[in-house]
This record gives structure tokens, C-alpha cells and sequence, in this order.
């Protein structure tokens, strides 16, 4: 005998919202800037063109060039031993480089040493003319001359693997591995770093003080809104005292004072902007405590025992996570928001660390110049990301709507 399909399908909450999410177009491309924006940020150093500490890698020489500027690079081995760095810090920040890049115009090689013109940034290049000792080159250890049968001086040996390498070997080591040819696809900024990288590297800090303010402002807000409804009277007085009272101030200068109490630093913003974003969380929270706290499931718990935390914290506050996603989401972009702004003012995450807000503040000269993309991309950047959040909070604020009953599951 076979079983009968029924006709219609029990959903849970968290399935249809998700459905309804799919619906809307605007909500998923949110989404999918977001995800970009996590890998990017997640990946660091190593998808970026400059994985140096900090996309930090200045070459004056190359200020201020456009997007897509390609140029000839010499790599000379750095004469000083490798620090060894913790992994965390070479997954955040990136890898010191064993190598300085000199920008060349032109080269060539005269037996043991290779001579070039170094680039000079102008429209006539009249660069210095520079020479290196080939080994000098690839090599960062001490090397000793030997002398050949006739007398000459063709090869040398390396404490490094006790190897012996001929002039020409060298030439085409140099050649092959040492002379790069390197694209900046976005340009580069006033101090000659590459600004992709630079874009890249500020990902990490958008996303960093808005996922951890979040995440602050939540705990903080959800357990004051929760007390406060839930016991009412005299507790709740006082917790909404303290609300009106950080309601009524300023965002912006909330933050700034508290940055300034605290000191100028990345982790500095993190607290500064949890510690202001609490309050509207805090106030949706108690006003759907204030209802819940009378429904009957709460009666039942409070008949059969329950403690007070456990009805609020297993029962009560799962019931209002809706809305409080959605504020999460649009809280996230005002986070965002403030961080581009405290760095702008330059109180937020110090130099060398790249911010978007503190690539635009660097560049705020080239508006009027021919080079305003300098402070337009990282300009875009921000837009582009509050655009998506806000995309992602709207489609959210649609799809927990419990108002909307097309797509509830029928029994």
C-alpha cells in the first residue's frame, strides 16, 4: 500500500524567511557584496598584489600613477636575517619581504654586476645609474671570490649551500626571478603604494569594527531591554534613564569622546562604537519583552518553576531575534559608516594600518585634480558596502514579517 503525499508541508519560521529572502533580488545582491567582501577580508595578504604587513610597500618613485601603470622591478635580497612572526599576525597583516624593490627604466650587465637606470616617475627619464654586484643581488649572505686558472674571478661561493655559480648562471637567475614586471590595476597612492592593496587591506577593518561593535551592542542591548521589560517597575526605570540619557547624545561625538577617553587604536573603535549602538537595540528588545511577558507560554513557565533567567534568556529572547537581526543589519552599515568617519579625523585605526576612511582623508587634495579617483574608490567602496547591508536589513525586515501570510505553512 502506498503512502499517500500530503498536500501541504510543515516549514519552520527560519525556512520560509529564507524563502522569501530569495524573492528579493536587491536582498541577494546585498548578500553576495558581502560575501565578496568576507572572502576578501578573510583571505588578506594572500590574494592581495602587495601581501607586505599592512599593504605597506612605499615606492616614491611611483607616486600617484594611474590605474593600470605597469613598470620594471629589481629585486635585491635584503642583507639582514628573517624575524619569524607569530601566523596569526602573517594571516592578518601579511609577510615582511625579503626582497627591496627598486623601480628600473632600464638594465644591463657588465660580467660580475648588473647596471641600471633607475626609474625616476618623469615624462624624460633621467634616473641614476646604479650598480649591483649580481650575487649581492640574489643573495643575502657574504660570498668569497675564486679565482679560476687564468686568474680571473668567474665564480663565487655562498655560505648558503657551500654552491658555486657562474657569472652567466647568475645573469639568468637575475634575469628570470629578480626582474619582475609588476601592473598596479588601480594605481598607486601619494606615497607610491599600491592602492588595490590598500582597498583590500581596509576590508578587513570595515568589516572587523562592524562585525565586533555588532556583537557588543547586542549582548549589551539584549540584556538591558530583557531585564528592563521583563521585571518592570523600579529596574526598569533606571535602564530607561540610562537609555534616554545615551539617546540624547550625539552619535558621533559619543564615539569620538569615547575614543578619546579610551586612546586612538583599532580595538579602541571596536568598544567606542559597541558602547553607542546598545540603545536601540536595548529599546526594541524591551518592548517586545513587555508583551511577550504576559503571553501564556510565559505563565506556564512561570507555574511549572522556571527561574526568572530561564524564561527570559530560553524562552523570551528568541521570540524578538527578528527584529533584532534587522537592526543588526542596519546597525553593522551605521558602523561602518562611523569607523570611515573616526578615521577620517584621524582617530580611528593609526597609520600605517589602511582604512577607507583614512585613504580618503590622505587624498582629499586630488578632488579637484585629475587623479579624484584616488579618494572616489575607497568613497565608493564605503557606499557600496552600507548599500549592501542596508539591502540585506530591508530583505530581512520583509521576509520575518510575520504579518505576511502567503507563504505559512498550512496544517
Amino acid at each position: 500500500m502506498k503512502k499517500e503525499k500530503k498536500d501541504t508541508q510543515s516549514k519552520s519560521l527560519s525556512k520560509i524567511a529564507w524563502q522569501r529572502l530569495k524573492k528579493n533580488n536587491l536582498s541577494i545582491f546585498g548578500l553576495t557584496l558581502i560575501s565578496i567582501a568576507i572572502l576578501v577580508a578573510l583571505l588578506g595578504p594572500n590574494i592581495r598584489p602587495d601581501n607586505s604587513p599592512k599593504a605597506n610597500d612605499q615606492t616614491l618613485e611611483l607616486t600617484t600613477k594611474k590605474p593600470g601603470f605597469s613598470i620594471n622591478l629589481l629585486k635585491v635580497k635584503k642583507n639582514k636575517p628573517t624575524e619569524k612572526t607569530r601566523w596569526w599576525k602573517k594571516f592578518r597583516e601579511g609577510t615582511e619581504s625579503l626582497y627591496q624593490n627598486i623601480p628600473i627604466y632600464d638594465y644591463s650587465f657588465e660580467g660580475q654586476k648588473i647596471i641600471i637606470e633607475k626609474y625616476t616617475g618623469g615624462d624624460v627619464n633621467n634616473g641614476q645609474i646604479v650598480k649591483f654586484d649580481l650575487a649581492d643581488v640574489v643573495y643575502a649572505l657574504k660570498q668569497t671570490n675564486i679565482n679560476d686558472s687564468n686568474g680571473n674571478s668567474e665564480f663565487y661561493t655562498f655560505d648558503e649551500g657551500k654552491k658555486i655559480i657562474s657569472i652567466e648562471e647568475l645573469q639568468k637567475i637575475v634575469e628570470k626571478e629578480n626582474i619582475i614586471n609588476r601592473t598596479y590595476y588601480l594605481g598607486t597612492d601619494k606615497y607610491g603604494r599600491d592602492l588595490l592593496s590598500r582597498l583590500m587591506a581596509g576590508t578587513w577593518i570595515s568589516l572587523s569594527v562592524g562585525f565586533i561593535s555588532v556583537f557588543i551592542s547586542l549582548v549589551i542591548g539584549i540584556t538591558m531591554g530583557a531585564i528592563g521589560g521583563y521585571f518592570r517597575g523600579w529596574v526598569d526605570d533606571i535602564i530607561i534613564w540610562v537609555i534616554n540619557v545615551v539617546w540624547s547624545i550625539p552619535t558621533l561625538l559619543l564615539v569620538i569622546a569615547i575614543t578619546l577617553a579610551l586612546g586612538k587604536g583599532h580595538w579602541q573603535v571596536f568598544i567606542a562604537v559597541g558602547l553607542t549602538m546598545w540603545v536601540e537595540v536595548a529599546r526594541v528588545v524591551r518592548g517586545q519583552v513587555l508583551s511577550l511577558r504576559e503571553k501564556e507560554f510565559v505563565e506556564a513557565g512561570r507555574a511549572l518553576g522556571f527561574r526568572n533567567s530561564r524564561i527570559i534568556f530560553h524562552h523570551i529572547i528568541p521570540n524578538v531575534l527578528g527584529p533584532v537581526i534587522v537592526i543588526s543589519a542596519i546597525n553593522f552599515a551605521a558602523a561602518i559608516l562611523i569607523e570611515a568617519g573616526l578615521s577620517f579625523i584621524g582617530i580611528g585605526a593609526q597609520p600605517p594600518q589602511a582604512t577607507w576612511g583614512k585613504i580618503i582623508a590622505e587624498h582629499k587634495g586630488y578632488i579637484i585634480t585629475g587623479n579624484a579617483y584616488l579618494a572616489a574608490l575607497p568613497g565608493f567602496a564605503i557606499v557600496l558596502m552600507v548599500l549592501a547591508f542596508i539591502l540585506v536589513g530591508n530583505g530581512l525586515r520583509d521576509a520575518l514579517d510575520s504579518k505576511t501570510v502567503d507563504d505559512l505553512p498550512t496544517v
